[in-house]
């Protein structure tokens, strides 16, 4: 089987180039199914319903975020969407649910959301956390079929969690860095991983935001006003082909289409 995932895709101009784009993809490869990290897709950051509607009607089946979940405090309701989640190591106190198990009628696929702590927010140990999720997956709705979206700032931290989990679910995909890194592989023979797949948004940017406005902030160390890039977009993501009935990572290959 087939499952491609789809990195950070960064506002306005990201929804739309995915919109334009994946569909041909999804038909060109015979993909079964799609993960979108949707936490940068409203303008200016966070996720939006607009933006997860946008998401959800160009193709994608799950969406995950990241540490920009909650960054729109009046959009949380997005999180009662059973196939919308947010990093499981977050408190239990917040909206939303930190996995989901997808039915495809031929199989079960498992879908978690994990946050890394290294630069980024004191959250619960990811280490911990994944524990505990693979554990209930494993008694209480049991699949091969695992797949960890790692929204983490440090590479070491997302190696880390690769050799961790590797022969323990089918890929870790690293999101969050927004920069498609060349170090796709698979781990003890069965799991897929990658640093980082990338984003989806306007590509002469920083990491998707107003170049100009990028530098001065770090030239200048004084506040500017946030603004989106303009301009040719592609799309970053990794194609996992899986053995559905093992949870077994064959192949993994990263894509950029322009």
């Amino acid at each position: 089987m087939k499952l491609l995932f789809v990195g950070d895709v960064v506002s306005e101009a990201g929804c739309s180039f995915l919109a334009k784009k994946l569909p041909g993809l999804k038909r060109e490869s015979g993909i079964d199914v799609v993960v979108v990290n949707g936490e940068n897709s409203a303008p200016g950051n966070g996720i939006t319903n607009q933006s997860a509607t946008q998401i959800f009607q160009a193709g994608a089946d799950i969406i995950t975020t990241g540490n920009h979940a909650f960054q729109r405090r009046k959009e949380l309701q997005i999180f009662e969407h059973p196939d919308v989640i947010r990093p499981v190591n977050y408190g239990s106190a917040c909206p939303g649910r930190g996995f989901v198990i997808h039915d495809m009628g031929c199989c079960q696929i498992a879908v978690v959301n994990l946050s890394g702590v290294l630069f980024l927010e004191n959250l619960e140990n990811p280490f911990s956390s994944i524990n505990n999720v693979l554990k209930w997956i494993h008694n209480q709705s049991p699949t091969p079929n695992i797949f960890v979206d790692f929204h983490a700032e440090a590479t070491s931290e997302k190696r880390a969690m690769g050799f961790y989990l590797a022969g323990r679910v089918t890929a870790v995909l690293g999101t969050h860095t927004h920069v498609q890194t060349a170090d796709a592989c698979i781990l003890d023979a069965h799991t897929g991983y990658i640093t980082d797949v990338g984003m989806t948004g306007v590509e002469h940017s920083v990491l998707g935001v107003d170049i100009k406005t990028a530098t001065d902030k770090l030239r200048l160390h004084a506040p500017v006003p946030y603004q989106d890039a303009k301009g040719d977009c592609y799309l970053n993501a990794v194609l996992v082909e899986f053995d559905k009935t093992c949870g077994k990572c064959t192949k993994i290959t990263p894509l950029i289409v322009r």
